[in-house]
């Protein structure tokens, strides 16, 4: 009878038991971790350490794992497969586990998560008590109990509202309040743009967009979420007994010296009330030159504000940056001389020395009933937060036309689209040509955390060599991951804009009702530099990276047809590549098409080989499925075949092709079918071993793609599973 692994293992160590021990291989991980400690006489954390050392993989820190990693791994599936989530980047969720040889797990955290497990080793009990410590609701409000008084008095509100009676017990407790202002402190000293409070049937939870992007801050019991709804709707000076209707409210809170007004708005759900808090500094508001702006996108604009009249746009979706990009202009440009008035809805910053004023449709305050009255009061700058319907925009044509110069906003995925737009809201192609003085498109791209980027010195992943396949850039940084940027692998935002400048000759375009292809392709011969340019330009310099910029610019991204740059860094990462066949692997890289001949397994843990195998492989008609180590090659042989035929490399963790031969030429079903190898290594011996042990072929890497292909054509027409050209 085979032995169990966990038996392996300690074996390997040089560990003998103390006792007889027949483990059979099919024994629960849990029941054999009890008996070999037992039967060795070794505690488990020593266990631990022999598995790890077996398997090289890392020993969990269970006392260190980040508690942002729980959302990603339900309860029920972390006691189901004994797993416990540790930490977490982009790509990666790393896991203690009491048995990396169970693909099942793999496919759990995989599914569960979104992300690719690493797995680290940790006993059963120290496992066991994690979940049970991480995983138990109550842990909240006992956690609240203990909070130091710190907590309790770190948010005071500026602005003290006068809470309802009725639910002022309730509200006002000193756990809920402990765990508002617990939520709040948390959300600003992560840089929180936003905090969401979502209700589920259970459970509720908070998350905080950061960057732009949502991230769990905590889950927690329902009966504790809805008190801190009622606290906030509170803070809010909001009808804490009306749960039927969305509501606005906002407020102003001091946390650690300083000020933040908060925009609530809630909106009931099926569950609950859902909430969410714009969080908005005060003495956040910063001067053009502090943006990060491009210089030459700066210069182009400090022109468009440097004019008397006319109208400017800045334009992009909710989230974009367009607000803060015009208040640091309105502050550059205030300088006491202008008489400066805004239409904001709502107003997110007080800027001294500029009148500002709230839309308030209930009483009558609408964009264009508030410019109209603007327009009494002798302004130099109107700035409108946003062109909405026609009568707005004739309102703003009508001020532009009387020497007032506009600032306005409006959503458009690129800076040339303000004319059509306009077109859309009903004003005519004359208006729009002698009064638009240009426009301003801009995006967010994150920037990598300078704490934990990766500096790009090897080979590049499969996905780093899709995305420079399609954008002809090399990246020089990957995003990794540390605790000062919760394990994202970025920190803060960088603008990246496109800005065109009116000229006689596209007033006559514009007039003339051009295209908006000639309108964009006008202004890039003009000196207009795209977002995609200037995004790549920030890849270039290290200060993002390529899977950002595809996230934020998906639909402006156009796979770029010169592939020279692929050339040189597959060159680089050691392949032997013919000028010919290269160009078919990059078609194939940035477009396959699989084809429907014979299937084969495909088993090699280089994701770059595997990816350029693959797109060879389904080049030549052969359908492929991957498999990343040993054991995943296994599991997809046993559910994912027939194969008729297995590309395995040699050198992979876990489980090494070796065994995963031997495997297969002890199993009946799979007893005849062919094998080809692939290594590195030079040896002869090594070829004879192989092929002695069963492999039908053997192909030295770096891969030949004619070589390739020749020899998995010829081994399986001599398994007679292929009858191609």
């Amino acid at each position: 009878m085979a032995d169990h692994w966990l038996i392996k293992a300690v074996t390997r160590a040089g560990l003998k038991p103390q006792a007889p021990l027949e483990l059979a291989p099919t024994t629960p991980a849990a029941e054999a971790w009890k008996a070999v400690s037992s039967a060795y006489g070794i505690t488990e954390e020593e266990l631990a350490r022999c598995v790890a050392e077996y398997f090289r993989l890392s020993l969990a820190q269970l006392d260190r794992a980040q508690a942002a990693s729980l959302r990603l791994i339900p309860e029920r599936v972390a006691r189901r497969h004994w797993i416990f989530p540790l930490r977490e980047d982009d790509r990666h969720l790393y896991v203690a586990t009491i048995d990396p040889t169970n693909f099942e797990v793999e496919q759990a955290v995989g599914f569960a998560s979104g992300r690719t497990p690493v797995f680290e080793i940790a006993g059963p009990t120290a496992l066991l008590e994690a979940i049970d410590l991480a995983y138990t609701p109550e842990r909240v409000l006992g956690m609240l109990d203990q909070l130091d008084a710190e907590v309790a008095d770190a948010v005071r509100v500026v602005e003290e509202l006068s809470p309802e009676i009725v639910l002022a017990q309730e509200a006002e407790a000193p756990p809920i309040v402990r765990l508002t202002n617990l939520i709040l402190r948390s959300a600003t000293q992560e840089g929180a743009s936003d905090i969401h409070i979502e209700p589920g049937r259970i459970k509720g939870v908070v998350r905080f967009r950061v960057d732009g992007v949502l991230r769990q801050y905590m889950e927690m019991p329902m009966v504790a979420l809805n008190r801190v709804v009622s606290r906030i709707k509170i803070l809010g000076k909001l009808d804490i007994a009306d749960r039927l209707r969305p509501q606005d409210g906002r407020t102003r809170i001091e946390v650690d010296g300083r000020t933040y007004d908060l925009r609530i708005a809630t909106v009931p759900t099926r569950e609950a009330e859902k909430v969410v808090i714009r969080i908005l500094d005060p003495e956040g508001s910063k001067a053009l030159n502090e943006l990060g702006m491009p210089e030459y996108e700066l210069k182009r604009f400090h022109y468009l504000l440097s004019h008397r009249d006319g109208i400017v746009i800045v334009t992009g979706p909710t989230g974009s940056g367009k607000t803060t990009t015009l208040y640091a202009a309105l502050r550059e440009i205030g300088t006491g001389e202008l008489n400066i008035m805004t239409v904001e809805d709502p107003v997110e910053y007080e800027l001294p020395g500029i009148t500002q004023i709230q839309v308030e449709p209930r009483r009558g305050v609408t964009f264009a009933s508030a410019l109209r009255a603007i327009l009494r009061q002798d302004p130099d700058v109107i700035f409108v937060g946003e062109i909405r319907d026609l009568e707005t925009a004739q309102i703003a044509v009508q001020a532009s036309m009387t020497g007032h110069l506009v600032l306005a906003t409006l959503h458009t995925n690129d800076a040339i689209g303000v004319v059509p737009r306009l077109v859309d809201l009903g004003l005519d192609h004359a208006s729009i040509a002698s009064t638009l003085r240009g426009a301003l498109a801009q995006r967010l791209l994150r920037k990598v955390c300078e704490h934990c980027a990766e500096p790009i010195e090897g080979p590049l992943n499969a996905e780093e060599l899709r995305l420079v396949t399609a954008y002809q850039i090399e990246p020089k940084v990957r995003a990794k991951g540390c605790k000062r940027c919760g394990q994202s692998g970025y920190r803060g935002r960088i603008p990246i804009m496109e800005v065109f400048t009116s000229t006689p000759e596209l007033e006559q375009l514009i007039h003339g009702a051009a295209s908006t292809a000639e309108l964009q392709q006008y202004v890039i011969s003009q000196g207009m530099r795209t977002m995609r340019e200037v995004a790549l330009e920030r890849v270039a310099q290290g200060l993002t990276t390529l899977q950002e910029v595809e996230r934020v610019l998906g639909e402006l991204m156009e796979v770029v047809e010169d592939q020279t740059v692929s050339r040189a860094l597959l060159r680089k990462s050691g392949f032997q590549v013919r000028s010919e066949d290269l160009d078919r692997m990059l078609e194939d890289l940035t477009g396959r098409h699989p084809g429907a001949g014979p299937k084969i397994l495909l088993v090699d843990d280089d994701g770059v080989s595997r990816s350029l195998a693959r797109a060879l492989l389904e080049k030549n008609g052969f359908q492929v499925t991957e498999a990343q180590d040993g054991q995943a090659a296994l599991e997809r042989l046993r559910t994912g075949g027939p194969f008729a035929l297995v590309v395995l490399d040699l050198e992979m963790p876990r489980l090494d092709g070796r065994e995963v031969l031997a495997r297969l030429r002890a199993q009946p079903e799979t007893a005849q079918l062919p094998v080809v190898v692939l290594t590195g290594a030079e040896s002869m011996s090594t070829e004879i071993e192989l092929m002695e042990q069963g492999a039908d072929d053997y192909i030295r890497k770096p891969i030949d793609p004619p070589r390739f292909v020749a020899r998995i054509k010829a081994a399986l027409r001599r398994a007679g599973a292929y009858a191609g050209h």
